[in-house]
């Protein structure tokens, strides 16, 4: 009996150490957790482009969830699309208080990377503050973003499957005499029909920054797989180093050297036709209005953007009776290249303050359901609800214009959208567009390839600035004689470093191929 005693006296006592021990460490966490988020904080961040009218209304329930979860609000600010060359750079190097700004290949990531405006990102940091981004979003898109050593970039977890569109509109095609467009070049009698029949419509109504390059880049695609932008700059305004996307070898060609000038000046000469034509608007570098935000008002004929942010035109023009034409932007194989992992994502300004507590609001905001559905749709109920078939409806015709909010139009581009789902309002046209969407795509030779401009740096500015004087000019032809300007082009971009800058580039695909 008294060995019986004495064993359950002894499982009573440990009974009660581990339940003393259990209550200690919860106590422990729990104070662990409110010391943690004792402190408010405010977020400071910059998106790109225009905030929805209703974007306050969706920010004070965005701040009131942040707020109850890690006890942080967020200031959100935006760089329109005609300011983004000059107010995205200026704003890191200011010395504001920032702590995010978007950032993608396309929008100087590689750049501002080897300025040191971003914040290089440890991966255990990352994992410690944001571990269901971590877990979500593949290795190879941290990867992707590594820069000298270092990623100073979170990538989003779904790289966006869309392509690049044009967008017509079937009446004017019907007057024109056309009932397709299979290449951008045979757009003519369509541009000559908007002018004719509308002559209050620019028929190229092209913005600063985003239409700007657009048609040329359509018109250079015809010739060969061309990504868009130079490899060294990804600033597609600027000339630079390339490839042929579809070219397993993956000779990097300066783009003053053939076969791409005779490309490049076959898009020029056709952009120069059309500017003397009055088909062009006649200064797009004082223009910050995209021929997107028009095109359903009749102030363009032409509408670019991609297969995301093009959704809200369908249904626009549809509402008005528009039906509209997309034609996707495809190399001459019919394909194009798949978006890279660093199309969309978030950057932690190098002067942040808070650093890790804007973090852990990211990974809200980018995989928290709740949180993607507020930010990309708005506010359920108000914006949208969710219907018996499973589709998303827009509310935003029952709203005044000062409290709607469009879907894809708020800036957060990042969020994990295999969360997303259909949206009621999508036309045929644009689901038998997106129904072809992945037999277009493939990969490219240096998709997961992110160029370091450090060793040229100097040369990769200068090209840029030579591009604003003399290339710019070119994409919409208002220049007096294509030859000319070509001489001139290629006189300045040599005098930049455009060949050190290939040889550098030359390297480093060569590095990376061999890494393959």
């Amino acid at each position: 009996m008294d060995f019986v005693r004495r064993n359950v006296v002894m499982l009573i006592t440990l009974t009660l150490f581990l339940a003393a021990c259990s209550n200690q460490v919860t106590e422990s966490d729990n104070k662990e957790g409110k010391d943690k988020y004792a402190h408010e904080v405010k977020i400071k961040g910059y998106l790109i482009g225009e905030a929805p009218s209703g974007m306050s209304k969706v920010l004070q329930a965005l701040n009131e969830k942040l707020k109850h979860d890690i006890n942080a609000t967020l200031e959100l600010n935006y760089i329109g699309w005609g300011d983004l060359a000059t107010k995205y750079p200026f704003i890191l190097s200011s010395g504001k208080e920032i702590d995010f700004v978007f950032a993608a290949d396309w929008n100087f990531y590689v750049s501002e990377s080897a300025k040191g405006t971003f914040l290089p990102l440890d991966p255990d940091l990352l994992r410690k503050h944001m571990p269901v981004h971590m877990n979500n979003m593949s290795p190879e898109a941290l990867e992707a973003a590594y820069v000298n050593g270092m990623p100073y970039m979170i990538p989003t977890s779904t790289p966006d499957r869309k392509v690049s569109m044009a967008l017509f509109r079937k009446d004017l095609m019907e007057q024109a005499g056309m009932t397709e467009i299979t290449k951008f070049s045979d757009i003519e009698p369509y541009l000559a029909a908007a002018k004719m029949f509308s002559p209050t419509m620019i028929p190229l109504n092209l913005d600063s920054q985003f239409d700007l390059p657009s048609p040329y880049m359509y018109l250079l695609s015809e010739k060969f797989a061309f990504g868009g932008a130079p490899i060294d700059s990804g600033d597609p305004m600027a000339q630079g180093v390339t490839t042929d996307n579809e070219d397993p070898a993956g000779q990097i060609m300066s783009m003053i050297e053939e076969p791409v000038l005779s490309s490049q000046k076959y898009a020029a000469s056709m952009m120069k036709s059309w500017y003397d034509k009055g088909y062009v608007n006649r200064n797009p570098f004082s223009n910050k209005v995209r021929s997107k935000d028009v095109f359903c008002e009749g102030q363009s004929a032409v509408a670019f953007g991609n297969s995301y942010d093009m959704i809200s035109v369908f249904d626009a023009c549809e509402r008005k009776g528009i039906e509209v034409y997309p034609f996707p932007l495809l190399f001459p194989s019919g394909k194009v290249t798949q978006t890279s992992w660093l199309n969309n994502g978030i950057a932690i300004a190098a002067n942040s303050k808070n650093p890790e507590r804007t973090m852990e609001a990211l990974d809200l905001i980018m995989e928290d359901p709740d949180y993607v559905n507020l930010t990309y749709y708005g506010i359920e109920g108000e914006h949208y609800k969710l219907t018996a078939d499973g589709t998303v409806a827009q509310l935003n015709s029952a709203l005044p214009e000062e409290d709607s909010y469009p879907p894809d139009a708020s800036g957060f581009w990042f969020v994990n959208k295999d969360q997303l789902k259909p949206m009621s309002t999508w036309t045929d046209s644009y689901i038998n567009l997106k129904d072809r969407i992945d037999d277009y795509l493939e990969p490219s030779t240096y998709l997961g390839f992110s160029f370091n401009p450090s060793e040229v740096k100097e040369e990769v500015a200068a090209l840029k600035a030579a591009s604003m004087l003399y290339a710019q000019p070119l994409y919409i032809g208002a220049v007096d004689d294509i030859d000319a300007s070509f001489e001139q082009l290629i006189s300045n971009l040599k005098a930049a470093g455009i060949d050190t800058v290939k040889q550098e580039v030359e390297k480093q695909t060569a590095e990376y191929r061999a890494r393959q």
